[in-house]
């Protein structure tokens, strides 16, 4: 075996717990609205009633997802995956732009981290107080706080589990069930499931899951140029740092107007000092930034000294915003977007698929008539069962029959329809044809869709 180390030290050092120190400014305000914003949607958006339902709800066992006025159904999952190629691409557009805005403002690893750190500030006091109540013995005060903590961080927690359930089981029922403790297995298994990653996330893991857990902080440098703007640090202007009191002129003194008060480190969720320069672990909350520019304003310096800025702007040079990856990025997103909506809005309630028979490919009577057979796959996407009439055209004295000859959908369900269409031979002048079926709702013409497929005869 190896040499195994004698001085006793381990190889592994924990991690030391950060707390973050609590300070104002125009970005923390963002982020602070951001956080209200983002969770005021999650946790409202169950409760909101729509056409008499619930707006959003993805109702599993029915395979029907609520989407306000719409209703989706399994086989428009191709709109699911649209909408997450379009959240990919505004991803790599705004890391290209500003860095990481996404892990600043709208994680959820963020939001949700912010609002257990203002619960912990509210229980146990600011940071200093609770450095020193961690450090501390077990004191009836700090028995009182830290379980006070930790049962607004529980319940909290579950609240949290609980309003993702709601989403896939209409919130009033879940809610009634919930007060009468008759939840289902499952209900009760994601709410606890969701509520202890709540938990574990964003009341001990927090910076741990940004700095080793999330892949985009490591390949987040891969997307960066030049010209991205990010939390930089202007060490030009401030070096060599160092303490000095106000009023007197450091710049005589060889000093930068970095004073070193270290409070830029003190703010930082994830506990780095951004004088070290871009580090994968900067979120870009810009807490820094805030508390540079109020301790700038207290010495009487221009702010500015930690800022949003890009490589070439802390070299002096102009930052170019509209460089190639940024204009490919947003046509990209522009014409993504454009075609989702507009599929969106052209949406058909109602889905034809036109299978036609392969053996044989066509049949040919005693009396000059040719037949093909489909089989029709008529897709109801409504909320109600529906009746369909179902039309032939494209050749002239084409006949069609139907097995079943009554077409009724259930709600969200497929029927197969095997469709025979007949047509004499005087009335082929190709080996195949166009010929299109026409399906429409019998209570409403104006709900109809059209498929082209072909009409196989012999060779002339």
């Amino acid at each position: 075996m190896a040499n195994q180390p004698e001085t006793g030290e381990s190889l592994y050092q924990a991690s030391e717990k950060i707390h973050p120190r609590e300070i104002g400014g125009r970005f923390q305000r963002l982020r602070v609205l951001a956080v209200l914003a983002l969770l005021g949607l999650y946790y409202v958006m169950p409760w909101v009633q729509w056409d008499g339902r619930q707006a959003i709800l993805f109702d599993l066992p029915s395979r029907q997802f609520y989407i306000f006025g719409m209703v989706f159904w399994p086989q428009e999952f191709y709109f699911l995956s649209a909408l997450l190629i379009i959240a990919a691409i505004s991803l790599f557009f705004f890391t290209a732009l500003a860095g990481r805005l996404w892990c600043g403002y709208a994680c959820p690893q963020t939001v949700w981290t912010e609002v257990f750190l203002w619960m912990e500030r509210w229980t146990e006091g600011p940071a200093t107080k609770r450095k020193k109540l961690d450090k501390g013995p077990w004191t009836r005060e700090k028995i009182l706080r830290k379980t006070s903590k930790q049962a607004v961080w529980i319940l909290f927690a579950l609240f949290t589990g609980f309003t993702f359930v709601a989403y896939f089981s209409p919130a009033t029922e879940l809610a009634s069930r919930l007060a009468s403790f008759s939840l289902g297995p499952w209900e009760t298994f994601w709410t606890l499931f969701y509520g202890f990653a709540t938990y574990g996330n964003a009341g001990y893991m927090r910076e741990q899951v940004c700095k080793y857990m999330c892949p985009y902080a490591r390949f987040q440098g891969a997307m960066f140029d030049p010209d991205t703007l990010i939390i930089s640090y202007d060490e030009e202007r401030g070096e060599p740092r160092g303490p000095r009191k106000r009023g007197i002129d450091h710049r005589a003194k060889g000093l930068g107007d970095c004073i070193d008060c270290k409070l830029c480190v003190q703010v930082c969720p994830t506990g780095i000092d951004i004088r070290d320069g871009l580090q994968y672990e900067c979120i870009a909350c810009a807490a820094c930034v805030d508390a540079c520019d109020s301790v700038m304003d207290k010495m009487g310096y221009p702010r500015g000294l930690v800022r949003y800025s890009s490589e070439r702007g802390m070299e002096g040079k102009r930052t170019k915003v509209l460089r190639p990856r940024i204009f490919l990025y947003g046509t990209l997103l522009t014409i993504l977007a454009a075609v989702f909506v507009t599929a969106l809005a052209m949406r058909s309630p109602v889905g034809l698929d036109v299978l036609p028979e392969r053996n044989p490919m066509f049949r040919e009577s005693g009396f000059g008539d040719i037949e093909n057979i489909y089989t029709l796959k008529v897709i109801n996407k409504d909320s109600e069962p529906r009746t369909f009439e179902v039309e032939v055209s494209g050749l002239t004295g084409a006949e069609l029959s139907l097995r079943p000859e009554t077409v009724s959908v259930r709600p969200g369900g497929v029927q197969d329809i095997i469709a025979t269409v007949t047509v004499n031979m005087e009335h082929l002048e190709d080996r195949t044809s166009d010929v299109y079926f026409t399906i429409t709702r019998t209570d409403d013409e104006s709900v109809s869709t059209t498929t082209r497929t072909r009409f196989h005869g012999p060779a002339r």
